[in-house]
């Protein structure tokens, strides 16, 4: 890999057109996954489909199960198997929300109150359990075991990301390379399990499934690593949750680890992650702080990398209006708002 001190000092890409829309371009498919999701989430368990129902009817860009949708009809897939394969996947991600919220003790959620504020942390936990559960079922209904063993190991991943992330909670000393392993496992993993389950359902060749995991895994890195940007930069309503709550939960993400490294606010930081004095007027200093190392460019430059990497992985396939809208879709990623 590209040593990181070049990455980091890289001049980002230049302006490109508006992209075609996958969600559009894919529409009738998302419509049968969202009925497929819903279906499944039933249960005579009424607080179930309520909390999860709730959830999901939040909408969303359902950028997961867009990409095994959009994956396996780039490999030539005419069936339906990747509907309900999809929804197994958002079903994870669903669940890791929920759990997220509770852990982070999060109180909205794309711009409404979260799961738990809304009826309590037990219900979110349980619930979230449920549709870990209701995605093994759709992956042993589907029969595949070479997709069972991709999307169970990603589960495990994910909440090992997660486990990975809590632990390095409030470390200062945590390294690029540490919080990119971190991020690798609790929301890169699910992008690329997703998009090979994509190659896997279309029987494309190995070297194709290979180029889409890879494809998923950078364009994960990047998502995350502009999450980490946008916690400080973004526009609330637009974002979905409250603007700072990284800091205010004293998380140690990219940004923080660039600009502690450069060595003239560290007393800003010990007070602030490690002694928990975060209140909006630190939050405000935070910001101006990153914003003055260019640590939060730097972060966008790093996510502007992996998405040229993700990007080259599409290269072998032949042109068409899915390999563009995927192609955009990941150059987007990195100019988003939310």
């Amino acid at each position: 890999m590209q040593a990181l001190e070049n990455i980091l000092t890289m001049i980002p890409s230049p302006q490109r057109s508006q992209p075609v829309s996958l969600s559009t371009l894919l529409a009738p498919q998302l419509e049968a996954v969202n009925t497929c999701l819903f279906e499944k989430m039933k249960s005579a368990v009424h607080l179930i489909p309520e909390v999860a129902g709730y959830l999901v009817s939040l909408g969303g860009k359902r950028l997961r199960p867009l990409l095994t949708v959009a994956t396996a009809e780039l490999c030539g897939y005419q069936g339906d198997r990747h509907i309900q394969l999809a929804a197994c996947v958002e079903f994870i991600h669903t669940a890791t929300l929920l759990h997220d919220d509770v852990v982070d003790e999060s109180f909205l959620r794309r711009g409404m109150p979260s799961a738990n504020a809304k009826w309590s942390n037990p219900a979110s936990v349980l619930v979230g359990d449920f549709l870990f559960s209701r995605a093994f079922e759709l992956m042993v209904a589907d029969g595949s075991f070479p997709i069972l063993k991709i999307l169970s190991k990603a589960s495990s991943t994910i909440i090992e990301g997660e486990i990975m992330q809590l632990s390095a909670s409030h470390n200062l000393h945590l390294d690029e390379k540490a919080y990119l392993d971190i991020i690798e496992a609790k929301t890169a993993c699910l992008f690329s399990a997703a998009t090979r389950v994509g190659a896997v359902v279309a029987n494309a060749s190995e070297t194709q499934q290979d180029h889409l995991a890879h494809f998923g895994h950078f364009l994960g890195l990047a998502f995350q690593l502009m999450d980490d940007v946008l916690d400080y930069t973004a526009d609330q309503e637009k974002l979905g949750k409250q603007v700072g709550d990284d800091f205010r939960e004293g998380k140690v993400t990219f940004p923080v680890i660039i600009a502690y490294k450069e060595g003239t606010d560290n007393d800003f930081w010990e007070e602030a992650i490690l002694k928990g004095s975060r209140d909006e007027k630190m939050l405000t200093q935070a910001t101006d702080i990153l914003k003055r190392t260019g640590a939060l460019m730097k972060t966008q430059q790093l996510a502007q990398h992996f998405i040229d990497k993700a990007i080259a992985q599409l290269e072998s396939f032949p042109n068409s209006h899915l390999k563009t809208a995927l192609q955009d879709l990941a150059y987007f990623s990195v100019y988003r708002e939310n």
